[in-house]
Formats: C-alpha cells, sequence, structure tokens
C-alpha cells in the first residue's frame, strides 16, 4: 500500500531522511522508533507532504505521492494525526469531526457511528468545544476526527504522549482494533516500545535520518532498545 525508496526529504537544503527504504502491506502495522530529533515525525510529514521537499519514491496504491497536493494526499485516503493534536479550541466535537470529513470521496458530512462506539465520551461531550476538553480527550477527538474522513491508511504521531494511564489503555486498545479487527493500515511513531513489540508487524528504527535497524514487531526486544535507544 504505502511504499519508499531512496527517499529524502529535506527542510530548507538540509536533508532530514536519507535513503530511506521501506514498505507498508495494506492492512499492515508499521511502527516508527528512535530517540527525539532522529527525523520520525519528519517521515510521517513527508508522507503528507509537508517537507519543503522529497526526492526518491514515494508510492501510495501504486500512485507517486511525490509532487500531489496535502490535500490529495488526504483524498486518497491518508489521515495524519500530528503531535499536539490540534483540534480546534473553538469548534465542539460535533465540529470538529465533520472538519475531518472534507476530503471524504463520497462528500458525507453524516459523522460515522463506529467513531462513537469506539469513543463514547465523543458523543456525551458533542457539544463541548474542543478547547475545554483535557489533553487525553482532544487525543480521542483527533483520532475521531482522521477516521471521519473514511481513511485507508492513519499515520499517529506519538499518540499516548502526556495522556493519563486509563485513557493510554483506551487509545492503544482503539488502535489495536482498528488494525486487527477493522483491516486499517497504520503507520505508528512511538516512544512505548512495548506497545509497538506488542502490536506491530514490523518496525524501523530511524537514526540521525536513516534506517538504523528494521525488523518485526517481536524483534524490537529490550536487548535492541538497550543498544539503540538507552541513553
Amino acid at each position: 500500500m504505502l511504499e519508499a525508496k531512496a527517499l529524502y526529504s529535506y527542510y530548507g537544503k538540509s536533508p532530514i531522511l536519507q535513503d530511506l527504504d521501506f514498505k507498508v502491506k495494506e492492512g499492515g502495522f508499521l511502527g516508527i522508533v528512535g530517540r527525539n530529533g532522529v527525523g520520525k515525525t519528519t517521515l510521517l510529514r513527508t508522507i503528507m507532504g509537508l517537507t519543503d521537499r522529497a526526492d526518491g519514491i514515494l508510492s501510495f496504491n501504486s500512485s507517486n505521492l511525490l509532487g500531489v497536493s496535502t490535500p490529495d494526499r488526504a483524498a486518497a485516503g491518508i489521515a495524519y494525526i500530528p503531535q499536539g493534536r490540534e483540534v480546534i479550541p473553538r469548534f465542539t466535537v460535533r465540529e470538529n469531526l465533520v472538519m475531518g470529513m472534507f476530503s471524504r470521496a463520497d462528500k458525507s458530512r453524516q459523522i460515522p457511528e463506529h467513531i462513537f462506539e469506539l469513543f463514547p465520551m465523543l458523543w456525551d461531550f458533542i457539544d463541548r468545544r474542543g478547547g475545554d476538553l483535557s489533553g487525553g480527550q482532544q487525543q480521542q477527538l483527533a483520532i475521531g476526527r482522521a477516521l471521519a474522513m473514511d481513511p485507508k491508511i492513519l499515520l499517529l504521531d506519538e499518540p499516548t504522549e502526556g495522556i493519563q494511564p486509563n485513557i493510554v489503555q483506551q487509545i492503544e486498545n482503539v488502535i489495536r482494533k482498528l488494525n486487527q479487527e477493522m483491516g486499517l493500515t497504520i503507520v505508528l511513531v512511538e516512544q512505548n516500545t512495548r506497545f509497538v513489540r506488542q502490536t506491530a508487524d514490523s518496525f524501523l528504527l530511524l537514526d540521525k535520518g536513516r534506517v538504523a535497524l528494521r525488523g518485526k514487531g517481536e524483534e524490537l526486544t529490550s536487548e535492541v532498545i538497550h543498544q539503540y535507544l538507552a541513553i
């Protein structure tokens, strides 16, 4: 579904990502791990077309993404949940969810019921402003907003960062369900290596903008973590 070959990505003239190669099959789950500042977020932003320039090959469902606008990538079925969630604080939960639907091919503005089944809190607070929600509730809203666009692939950037433990468990369960039961393709940047090891089909470990290690999810062992990620 998603493939990169010899992928470079730039901010200004500086290459942040260098010579990346990876594949994500339909229904797959790729975990991206690494220390802070090694290019994990840049990789997701590159997939969405949010860096200054990218070279190499980046394809989605066999179509070239390079040169395609960010709105057109969203319309093709790529949903991105950035760090910080970026819910619109003055909009209600309902309005934030509807905002996620503007890229739908079917032009529907009817919020899918399964979003409220995954996150009942969103229905309870449907008319509450996004800015009045807690961090964990905003993350649930951000995921719900992405799902409202009926995506083919979901890109998540550290969705459990800074969130209370009980909601972390709920978000992890939803991500697992989306992938394993609903067949949604996932690319996840996450510091929680336990969750990546338990849930991802495969992982990439980035270091200084390059792939330092790759493998199956269960191969992200404590030895690997100590070697590459320990401070």
